[in-house]
């Protein structure tokens, strides 16, 4: 194993490629602490690690762990990527209902710079609609609060300067990490949007583990000021390694169809007729985005009704529905679970084409075994993608509800939680599989033993035996990637 990781370095561009990629993501980690001028960052953070329960706190903890910022600390990062995934998955589901759009998404190249060119701009507008609602905010709660957020001579003497340069900084820092994702894209190895995003998720670990270690007695029995046993511990170190082999095992899940090349004559020689290709359907097509939507869209009531709450308490009825959908409570597992399995199924409606995948299989000339081209293949498609699609949604349901039992019933924090499931470690582990692999294609092309296969030396690209390929990608002799299975860019994120 050291010996494979040295042939990494041996390789010129990929050590550059390697270093650019962890230079830019130690750019990101010192901008995400420089904080916004004027706001004072100890009473925020502090403010809002202890209204956790509040509106303000689900959000924050919310958006923070899959955006690549955290608002709670105010800094020029505080949005994170998120207004650019925001937009970018705008213009995805757009381009399903307005041709003008759809038509630019099969130009190819050309048709895919220039909606890019319209993600940046929209990822302009979200950053400053977000920045000014989060400075309103500020301003908002720092004239009420004892402990105001912002300095006395800020918030009487410069009061315009801060919102123009806190708007600024907001939307100038999304843009910038906007910037870093797409040179890591270029210049480096990996997706730079989805490497931005597990950077921050990443970086929460050792205060994970730090909390652990404070809060654990290291006894059968917990007792006094260290509620985690040795029992709780191990389950925990059990259940991490637990779930990411069910991660790991979820995102590389294909169904794979046969299919078959229809024979041709050219000249005096046939050509063709070769059974040895598949088409890889994911069995987790949707990736993370079913537990994204699921989450936002159950977070919406809740806190809702933890504003009305407070301010119509005649009304107990209010309080009652906001207990029930509190994380953890039987209606709020129910509700999850359905929205996981609606939104599955609505992503793979958008995404998965199987009209278009039968007409490219029909115009490469090749086709599933016993099935006539056309309609039939494509009505075939469709029902073998909503089977798969029910068992990946039912693993995916498990897999995100697995921080919320933990942490209701047997107590855990869920900063510690969080990493036994969820959108955090689905986001890691569809990423360092895609970073895996991107390096092993480097080191199979250049000759060198790969990651994946022990190291061995001196294995040609022709001679090496075919390895299963990451999710959603054709292995060796399988069908190019057709147009109905299209991903968005850093939503695996």
């Amino acid at each position: 194993m050291f010996r494979t990781i040295l042939n990494i370095f041996k390789i010129p561009e990929l050590r550059t490629k390697l270093l650019f990629t962890i230079g830019l993501l130690c750019v990101y980690r010192i901008g995400f602490y420089i904080p916004l001028p004027g706001v004072n960052t100890h009473a925020l953070s502090s403010f809002v690690s202890s209204s956790s329960s509040s509106p303000l706190g689900q959000i924050s903890s919310y958006l923070s762990l899959f955006s690549g910022g955290n608002l709670g600390l105010s800094t020029i990062f505080g949005l994170g990527i998120m207004p650019y995934i925001s937009a970018a998955i705008i213009f995805q589901l757009l381009g399903t209902v307005i041709p003008s759009l759809e038509k630019l998404q099969k130009e190819g190249e050309p048709g895919m710079r220039k909606i890019n060119e319209w993600t940046r701009y929209a990822t302009v507008v979200l950053c400053l609609i977000q920045s000014f609602v989060w400075m309103g905010y500020l301003t908002r709660s720092s004239a009420s609060s004892p402990h105001g957020f912002l300095y006395a001579d800020t918030f009487y003497h410069h009061y315009t300067l801060f919102w123009i340069s806190g708007l600024v900084a907001l939307t100038a820092g999304s843009v910038f990490l906007m910037w870093l994702g797409e040179q890591i894209d270029a210049y480096g190895i990996g997706n730079g949007v989805s490497l931005i995003i597990m950077a921050g998720i990443v970086a929460r670990m050792p205060a994970a583990i730090q909390d652990v270690w404070d809060q654990s007695s290291f006894r059968v029995s917990s007792a006094g000021s260290h509620p985690y046993g040795i029992g709780t511990v191990l389950f925990l170190i059990a259940a991490f390694v637990g779930v990411s082999a069910a991660a790991i095992t979820l995102e590389m899940g294909q169904r794979r169809i046969g299919i078959q090349q229809a024979k041709q004559m050219r000249g005096r020689r046939m050509y063709g007729g070769m059974s040895n290709q598949y088409l890889p359907l994911r069995v987790n097509h949707g990736g993370v985005m079913p537990i994204i939507f699921a989450s936002s869209l159950i977070l919406i009531p809740n806190v809702l009704l933890g504003w009305l709450a407070p301010r119509f308490g005649q009304f107990y009825a209010f309080q009652v529905i906001q207990e029930s959908l509190e994380p953890g409570h039987y209606i709020y597992i129910v509700l999850y679970v359905i929205m996981i399995f609606f939104f599955s199924y609505f992503w793979n409606t958008v995404q998965f084409q199987p009209k278009e995948m039968a007409d490219q299989l029909r115009d490469y000339g090749s086709f599933i075994r016993n099935l006539r081209p056309g309609p039939r293949t494509a009505e075939y498609l469709e029902q073998v993608m909503t089977r798969i699609t029910y068992c990946g949604a039912a693993f995916l349901a498990v897999i995100a509800l697995m921080p919320t039992i933990v942490a209701r019933y047997m107590g855990v924090s869920f900063m510690i939680t969080q990493f036994l499931g969820g959108t955090g470690l689905l986001i890691v582990v569809s990423v360092l599989l895609d970073f895996i692999y991107r390096v092993e294609a480097n080191l199979v092309m250049r000759n060198y033993g790969g990651l994946l296969d022990g190291g061995q030396e001196g294995i040609g690209p022709a001679t090496r035996k075919p390895r299963r390929p990451p999710s959603g990608t054709p292995a060796t002799g399988a069908a190019k990637t057709l147009p109905g299975q299209k991903n968005i860019k850093g939503s695996a994120a």
